[in-house]
């Protein structure tokens, strides 16, 4: 399944709002991407028409085991490639972040995977699993 830019983000988004809060909104998701609540509601339908999510109107939104693994995945690359610009290019926090954004859509698992194994190898990562 190839999922557009947009629909990834979202998924990683539900990742990160359900690891800090166990549960995600549809105003949690809009705050946490700066999006309108309209733009959310677009974006969830297709992804539970997808059967990457549930959701039922004005409830939470849980992920599917499908759509559960695309987002940890998502959210996995966008750690590592933070951390990376961040404890290897010493990259500005903000700026890493941004860019972890962009690069986390195209970059290939054995890169992640050489990234991972040299800031393991370094000692040089952020306090969170980085692992698959």
């Amino acid at each position: 399944m190839e999922l557009t830019k947009s629909r990834e983000d979202y998924l990683e988004a539900i990742c990160e709002i359900c690891e800090e809060e166990k549960v995600a909104r549809v105003k949690d998701i809009a705050s946490h991407m700066s999006v309108s609540l309209a733009s959310v509601n677009y974006a969830l339908k297709a992804l539970k028409s997808e059967g990457l999510i549930k959701h039922k109107k004005y409830g939470y939104i849980e992920l599917t085991e499908k759509g559960n693994e695309i987002g940890q995945a998502i959210y996995r690359k966008h750690k590592l490639i933070r951390s990376f610009l961040i404890n290897v290019l010493n990259v500005d926090e903000n700026v890493a972040d941004k860019d972890a954004c962009g690069i986390e859509h195209v970059v290939s698992e054995e890169t992640c995977d050489k990234m991972s194994s040299y800031l393991k190898s370094k000692e040089v990562f952020e306090n969170y699993d980085i692992s698959s």
